[in-house]
């Protein structure tokens, strides 16, 4: 008996807690829009000056109520489209300013209004704004296509109207329709009317929730004045913000470039050079003409240390059962001892190429020269830093290029990510956006790189060097020393016309080199074109053979014959791969 006294005690408890709270303002209140009035006054120029006027019946307690009107839509070419609404007021019935908060929320102008004593009563609020591009332009027509009440209403409108007054001139030439429903609805259960220069427009059902009135007016040419290209330019940059980055990018790589990586006026002009800059070396020298180290300044390097008698380069034909292949002999011809002079490169080089012998074949440089050519690259530009070449060398620009890229995506990242702006409401303007400015600071970043005066004027003379060697004559060459043409190979190698240099030497020259050694071939004599075909082969296969790294193989294990060691290696097995810095 005890037990069951409990149980009805609990259920009373039960009961009791259910009716407080279905009698609580939380649970018994409700709204609904008794009527929804626009009043538009459509200019001459296309700007609308919208009255909105929203009855509300409220049941309970209320603080106020949302509106949200969208400003952003799809544009006709994946682009945006932006409505510039401009709240001017917002009232209440008697005309008094309501307090209101604004603000963006994704595609919506966000209106937070305060309506005092919403308890149980009826209350109007009036939000008056401006749009000055609400009128579509077509080729025949203009068109006002307006939703007056917008379809994402929690509640029933019980009634919905609008009333818009047009331009004079529109009296008598005036086509209207409207649609109501939830969204995508094309029933007609709303009437319209034009008279003169005045439609309206009124629902004839009550609207359900999620319903909505959109009213539709054909506008004959030549009533409305068009805006001009330049506001309708203005409002489509307006419209998609992301479009200013590209301009802002420019303005500030142009300002880096103007400041800091343009060459000053050599005050100059090229004239014929018959010998290269004083204290350069063909490295040096094809570096300064493009400001960056070129596989053909690295490969010219070993050309020039032949030259100058440090190694002797022998070429071979390997021949095999049904093939041969060309292949080429270094010979060491002076001992570490005898490398006073050379540059800190010079030597990199030669100590990567020989590794202690005394010869050695091109083809054995496969996989392991590949490490000593960043470090190559780094010696000739600080050679030409150390020699007052630049202002800002190629190495120093890329960090400047780095630090522009930031400030210029710095403001957009703040303004996007504290909601300020939205840069993304179209994806392929954004990807346009993007894909300029990355484009500008790349084209940019290319000409960063700034000479000082002593670098301007020492690349006018090497271009001036480089036009003689494609220009010179016989009559010229003849009245030179004897070793001109090897000594200036490694140099038209570095700036790119060798060929036109062995060309001018074809008739005058018939002994080859003593620091190279080629294949004899009966009946046939050295010829120096032919021989810088032989060496601009051999440089390209340099090259190759220089970058080449090995390759991390998936087959075989670290622990070779099982776990007795023996069998790994450093940089062997999966992964691996680097990076740089700059």
């Amino acid at each position: 008996m005890g037990g069951e006294s409990k149980t009805n005690l609990k259920r009373l408890f039960l009961l009791g807690a259910l009716c407080v709270l279905c009698g609580s303002p939380a649970w018994g209140r409700s709204w609904r829009i008794a009527d929804f009035h626009d009043t538009i006054r459509l200019s001459q120029d296309g700007s609308a000056l919208v009255e909105e006027r929203i009855t509300a019946v409220f049941n309970g307690r209320f603080q106020g109520i949302y509106r949200d009107i969208p400003i952003d839509y799809p544009g006709p070419y994946g682009d945006n489209y932006s409505l510039f609404l401009r709240v001017q007021a917002v009232t209440d019935d008697a005309g008094s300013a309501l307090k209101y908060e604004a603000r963006r929320k994704g595609p919506y102008e966000s209106l937070k209004i305060y309506i005092p004593d919403a308890e149980d009563a009826t209350r109007s609020v009036t939000i008056r704004y401006t749009v000055p591009n609400a009128v579509r332009y077509f080729s025949g027509y203009d068109e006002f296509y307006w939703n007056v009440t917008g379809n994402d209403w929690p509640v029933p409108i019980d009634h919905a109207s609008a009333i818009i007054s047009f331009p004079p001139a529109a009296a008598g030439s005036l086509r209207a329709q409207a649609f109501a429903g939830t969204y995508g609805s094309r029933e007609q259960e709303a009437g319209s009317n034009v008279d003169g220069a005045v439609a309206t427009f009124e629902t004839t059902n009550p609207l359900a929730m999620r319903g909505g009135l959109t009213i539709d007016v054909y506008i004959p040419r030549g009533i409305l004045q068009q805006p001009s290209g330049l506001t309708r330019i203005g409002w489509f940059l307006r419209a998609n913000t992301i479009l200013f980055l590209p301009g802002f990018a420019l303005l500030v790589m142009f300002t880096m470039w103007w400041f800091k990586g343009k060459d000053p006026n050599p005050g100059m002009s090229v004239a014929p050079m018959y010998e290269p800059p004083a204290g350069l070396s063909p490295a040096e020298t094809g570096t300064l003409l493009t400001d960056s180290v070129e596989p053909r300044d690295v490969t010219a390097t070993v050309v020039d240390l032949a030259v100058r008698g440090f190694l002797k380069i022998e070429e071979i034909d390997d021949k095999h059962l049904l093939w041969s292949n060309k292949d080429y002999v270094f010979h060491l011809l002076k001992e570490k001892n005898d490398w006073t002079g050379l540059r800190p490169y010079e030597r990199v080089m030669l100590k990567n190429i020989f590794g202690g012998e005394q010869t050695i074949r091109m083809s054995e440089l496969k996989n392991q020269f590949y490490v000593a050519v960043p470090v190559i690259k780094q010696d000739i530009l600080a050679a030409l830093r150390a020699k007052d070449m630049y202002s800002v060398d190629p190495e120093a620009a890329g960090g400047y290029v780095v630090a522009a890229a930031i400030g210029i995506g710095l403001p957009f990242v703040l303004l996007q990510g504290f909601h300020v702006v939205d840069f993304f409401q179209s994806v392929p303007m954004a990807a346009v956006g993007l894909g300029l400015a990355a484009l500008i600071v790349i084209l940019f970043g290319r000409q960063m790189t700034a000479k000082s005066m002593l670098g301007v004027r020492t690349r006018v003379k090497i271009l001036g060097f480089q036009e003689f060697m494609k220009r010179v004559d016989a009559d010229r060459l003849k009245q030179m020393p004897p070793d001109t043409f090897e000594k200036y190979l490694p140099y038209a190698m570095a700036l790119g016309v060798e060929h036109r240099w062995a060309l001018a030497f074809k008739d005058i020259l018939r002994e080859p080199p003593q620091w190279y050694v080629g294949p004899v071939y009966p009946g046939m004599f050295w010829n120096p074109l032919l021989f810088t075909n032989h060496m601009h082969t051999m440089a390209t296969d340099l090259h190759s053979v220089m970058v080449t790294a090995p390759r991390a193989s998936s087959a075989g294990s670290g622990f070779s014959g099982g776990f007795s060691g023996g069998g790994g290696f450093s940089g062997g097995g999966f992964g691996g791969g680097g990076g740089g810095a700059f």
